[in-house]
């Protein structure tokens, strides 16, 4: 999943800083419900970081079953918030 390709799916704009509020909360949305539909772990995994950086995450216990999946989820919050990413 390229990321502008998932910026314009869901907000109409790969510029997130071009989306408005209600476009920004309906995307959310959206990302929420194709998360919990979605089988694919790549594109679980896609979707949950795109919503962690946007401060809409569900909760990495809650989200993944796999402890693998969950470890990789926590190495990349870490790695976000070291960078800035998911302020």
């Amino acid at each position: 999943m390229d990321f502008h390709d998932l910026l314009f799916r869901y907000f109409g704009s790969a510029e997130i800083d071009a989306v408005a509020p209600a476009a920004l909360e309906a995307g959310l949305d959206r990302m929420h419900v194709d998360f919990g539909l979605e089988t694919h772990p790549g594109r679980r995994f896609a979707l949950w970081a795109l919503m962690h950086m946007l401060g809409d995450a569900p909760d990495v216990d809650r989200a993944f079953e796999d402890a693998g999946e969950r470890e990789a989820a926590r190495r990349f919050m870490d790695l976000a918030d070291s960078t800035g990413s998911g302020d």
